[in-house]
């Protein structure tokens, strides 16, 4: 299934559910909402929904990882991460998510009424400088990603794609 993102605020709370497959193609979208919502907004905390996602790209835990230090640098917040798929959650944990978000496997009870968040797609060059941003807060994580992606940076900061 294609993928899609969802957003929702209850009680304090900003929700964000990701949905199918999400890959690249949706980071335009992801990053105008950690812009213009989660960078602008007053909230409680926030809470990541991987319940209904197929897969996640290393752009999108990139941008995953960038909200976490938008939470602890300007709200003093660890966010949470709802992950009940055991391969996805293999997956945050080998990129060290487990030292900057908390991460849910239990089922909770969700009855918020969604949106889509939807924006304009982008352009080639603003696609690549959204994956170099992305994998380079990956990085920041810890030494294991810094050399997982270090060479993939490197190639798409000197154009070489």
């Amino acid at each position: 299934m294609a993928g899609h993102i969802q957003v929702a605020r209850q009680d304090g709370v900003q929700i964000i559910r990701l949905i199918g497959d999400v890959r690249l193609n949706l980071c335009m979208a992801f990053d105008s909402y950690i812009r213009d919502v989660l960078g602008k907004a007053e909230f409680d905390n926030v809470l990541i929904d991987l319940s209904e996602a197929e897969g996640i790209d290393s752009t999108t835990l990139g941008q995953l990882a960038k909200i976490s230090i938008l939470c602890k640098d300007r709200f003093r917040i660890v966010p949470t991460v709802y992950s009940p798929s055991a391969s996805i959650t293999r997956i945050l944990m080998s990129m060290g998510f487990d030292a900057v978000f908390h991460i849910l496997e239990e089922p909770f009870s969700n009855e918020t009424e969604f949106q889509d968040w939807v924006v304009d797609s982008m352009d080639e060059e603003r696609a690549r400088l959204e994956v170099i941003a992305a994998h380079k807060v990956l990085m920041s994580l810890n030494d294991a990603n810094k050399s997982k992606f270090s060479e993939l940076v490197e190639t798409l900061e000197c154009g070489r794609f």
